[in-house]
């Protein structure tokens, strides 16, 4: 996977600079309409892209509540529109046919959320609908009729709401669950986790879409056999190369590792059913954000102030190195000191997040909270 991001961004580097001021010859149609009904969003990118893009869907949807609203992705992060109800089709940009059909497409509004790739932006202004959106961070801002700023420290949903300000929707607080489970995925879920017997669990993710994010299958089951002894299972989930890690970290515990048994839509499920999520900084993170269920997140290249959950019911673990965060537009450079952002993040610290939000949001077993306070601390 992280092979085939690269080619797409090195093949955007090359062709998008060639393609944009070609594509700025295609004029947009001069016809606005009086009534907006056929909108495209375009929605290149990541999982975690794609849900907090949500909530600015959410608003165009009430603003415009009987157009038909077409969501351009990718094959990584389609499925993750499946959570929201406000989509009537989702096509594929890296599939042939679904960029033909997007391309085919009439369209009132044509809404780039890509914070800096070109050709996104490119395909936008090949539609030549009369009102294109999209971030104006490089010579990409050339094929808009509406170029946006764009700040890297912003909050990524207050930065996709400013994308609705051209169509006249002012920027609304996301409710604290925005995403839906679909009914068979809430079912599988169920189904899954019921060997536990409804006990307590958290859910924790141990992937991340770069290594640099990641802290260690190591690390998560010592957090892991701390909380068995509080009476708080654990269940992983991830993609299919997340199994391993999966395995690592529940091996002798009663806790379960569901990696590569779940879609996009049954994972949401399973974090749904959980008492809280313990993650790195990912995709999967934002969909227990959108559920409304707690997180405990993990943030070393990463920039916090752009992706990290907000609310009383998150909490934030980083190191605040003075070299992070390093990542910039979706690409972190290679580290000479071997993420030390994330290796200096102890399990005592994730365990006291963990506990401590339980505590506080009713996720400790009754019993658990009933006998005398035990120290527990990591081996060493």
């Amino acid at each position: 996977m992280a092979g085939r991001i690269a080619l797409l961004k090195a093949v955007d580097s090359l062709l998008g600079r060639i393609a944009v001021p070609l594509a700025c010859l295609l004029r947009p149609s001069a016809n606005l309409p009086d009534r907006i009904t056929s909108i495209l969003v375009i929605r290149p990118g990541g999982i975690g892209d794609a849900v907090l893009l949500i909530p600015a869907l959410q608003a165009l949807r009430s603003r415009n509540p009987d157009a038909k609203i077409t969501v351009l992705a990718e094959r990584r992060n389609a499925s993750a529109f499946l959570l929201c109800s406000g989509v009537n089709s989702i096509l594929c940009y890296d599939r042939p046919g679904g960029l033909i059909a997007a391309l085919a497409g009439v369209y009132d509004v044509v809404m780039d959320a890509e914070q800096w790739h070109r050709l996104s932006a490119v395909v936008a202004r090949l539609t030549r609908a009369p009102m294109l959106i999209g971030f104006a961070t490089n010579e990409r801002s050339r094929l808009f009729t509406h170029p946006i700023t764009y700040s890297q420290d912003d909050y990524e949903v207050d930065s996709f709401q400013r994308l609705l300000a051209p169509l006249d929707i002012d920027p609304v607080q996301p409710a604290r669950k925005f995403l839906a489970v679909p009914a068979a995925a809430a079912r599988k879920g169920e189904e899954l986790v019921a060997s536990l017997d409804n006990r307590a669990f958290v859910t924790i993710f141990p992937g991340a879409s770069i290594p640099e994010r990641r802290w260690g299958a190591d690390k998560f089951r010592k957090v892991a056999d701390l909380l068995a002894l509080l009476g708080v299972a654990v269940v992983v989930v991830g993609g299919n190369g997340d199994k391993g890690e999966g395995e690592a970290i529940v091996a002798g515990t009663t806790g379960l590792n569901l990696a590569g048994r779940t879609s996009l839509s049954e994972t949401a499920a399973v974090i749904q059913r959980g008492s809280l999520l313990l993650s790195g900084d990912s995709g999967v993170l934002h969909i227990a954000v959108g559920l409304g269920i707690p997180t405990v997140s993990l943030f070393g290249p990463g920039r916090a102030l752009k992706w990290a959950p907000r609310g009383e019911h998150h909490t934030v673990v980083a190191k605040g190195l003075p070299c992070s965060p390093c990542t910039t537009f979706g690409t972190t450079p290679a580290c000479p000191i071997g993420a030390q952002c994330m290796r200096d993040i102890t399990v005592d610290e994730v365990l006291n997040a963990v506990t401590v939000l339980l505590t506080a949001t009713g996720g400790l077993p009754s019993s658990c909270c009933k006998k005398d306070w035990i120290e527990i601390t990591a081996p060493s």
